[in-house]
């Protein structure tokens, strides 16, 4: 089995509830304010962690409250954060998050995720068969140098490119698998997308010029499921009705119930329909990184038989 092993940023989420979201210049009555674990890294590496897969976290904290919070739940995990440095430099990264009817809107401050660099991720040791992950909650740079390291040792590299920004096409070179949603699709193609339109508007834009045809490209798309390109052909998961609580670290779940699968030896097609299952219970939780979900939670899930559908080796997949 190989490692995951994640680049990214650890925050603390704050999370407000309310019951729906304030317009611009207005203020709302909340009913509570949560403190969770959260930050795309830091979700992702608990996701991978808690399906099983042996995961290392490279990143940030801050020598303040939040960061030794921060730095004893992941270790709990059983999460390898050896590589999680502590600095005086910056506060520990918090996200700010209004949740209202499950839907969220997030404001992050990065604080000591933006002092991750090359030296960082140059510290862990890659090798074949392991499964380097990042996303764009850390510098650039970092990214590109880890995923550089990792071609090198011939790890796979799987990015999640969110929250969208301009990078480079040395980047995107460097990636095997790009997992992202609609919006996030529709930023690197050039062209708006709905999480509504037509699967053929989706296949569209992963093929295009930008992204290119030599990498697996996975859209997720809520409660519709995903879809994903692979070797240039279309591979559907049906999505999984569900009553959502928080969506907040969903698409986090999903990405490192990928990874994990992966580094277990597990196809692309059985990887995708099993993080599928796994994101469909994270979002029926409060908060990011408490909500993952476990191995045997995931495999009563995938056990259970959906309405019309067949028992085969990778549920949901057609």
């Amino acid at each position: 089995m190989g490692r995951v092993v994640v680049a990214g940023s650890i925050n603390m989420d704050v999370v407000a509830t309310a019951s729906r979201h304030p317009r611009l210049g207005e203020t709302v009555a909340g009913s509570a304010v949560h403190y969770f674990p959260g930050g795309k890294g830091a979700n992702q590496a608990v996701a991978a962690a808690k399906l099983g897969a042996p995961t290392t976290l490279i990143g940030r904290l801050g020598t303040d409250a939040f960061g030794k919070e921060l730095r004893a739940f992941l270790a709990a995990q059983g999460i390898d954060i050896t590589f999680v440095q502590e600095t005086a430099e910056a506060h520990t990264g918090t996200a700010v998050i209004t949740l209202a009817n499950a839907d969220n809107t997030i404001v992050v401050i990065p604080g000591a995720n933006s002092l991750v660099d090359a030296t960082d991720v140059a510290a862990t040791v890659l090798a074949k068969g392991d499964i380097a992950v990042s996303q764009f909650e850390i510098p650039l740079a970092a990214i590109h140098a880890f995923f550089k390291q990792a071609r090198a040792a011939d790890a796979t590299t799987v990015l999640n490119p969110a929250p969208a920004i301009e990078f480079g096409r040395e980047l995107l070179d460097l990636v095997d698998i790009l997992i992202l949603n609609e919006t996030e699709l529709g930023f690197l193609a050039g062209i708006e997308l709905r999480d509504s339109d037509d699967h053929a508007r989706f296949i569209e834009a992963a093929r295009s010029r930008p992204i290119g045809r030599d990498k697996i490209v996975c859209v997720t798309l809520g409660k519709r499921g995903v879809l994903a390109l692979v070797n240039g052909e279309p591979l559907i998961v049906a999505g999984r009705a569900v009553k959502a609580v928080d969506t907040t670290g969903a698409g986090d779940c999903f990405v490192g119930a990928v990874a994990a699968r992966l580094a277990g030896g597990s196809s692309i097609g059985d990887a995708l329909a099993y993080a599928n299952a796994a994101a469909s219970i994270c979002v029926q939780r409060m908060g990011a990184a408490p909500s993952m979900p476990t191995a045997a939670e995931v495999k009563a899930t995938l056990s259970a038989r959906r309405p019309g559908e067949r028992r085969d080796p990778t549920p949901g997949v057609r």
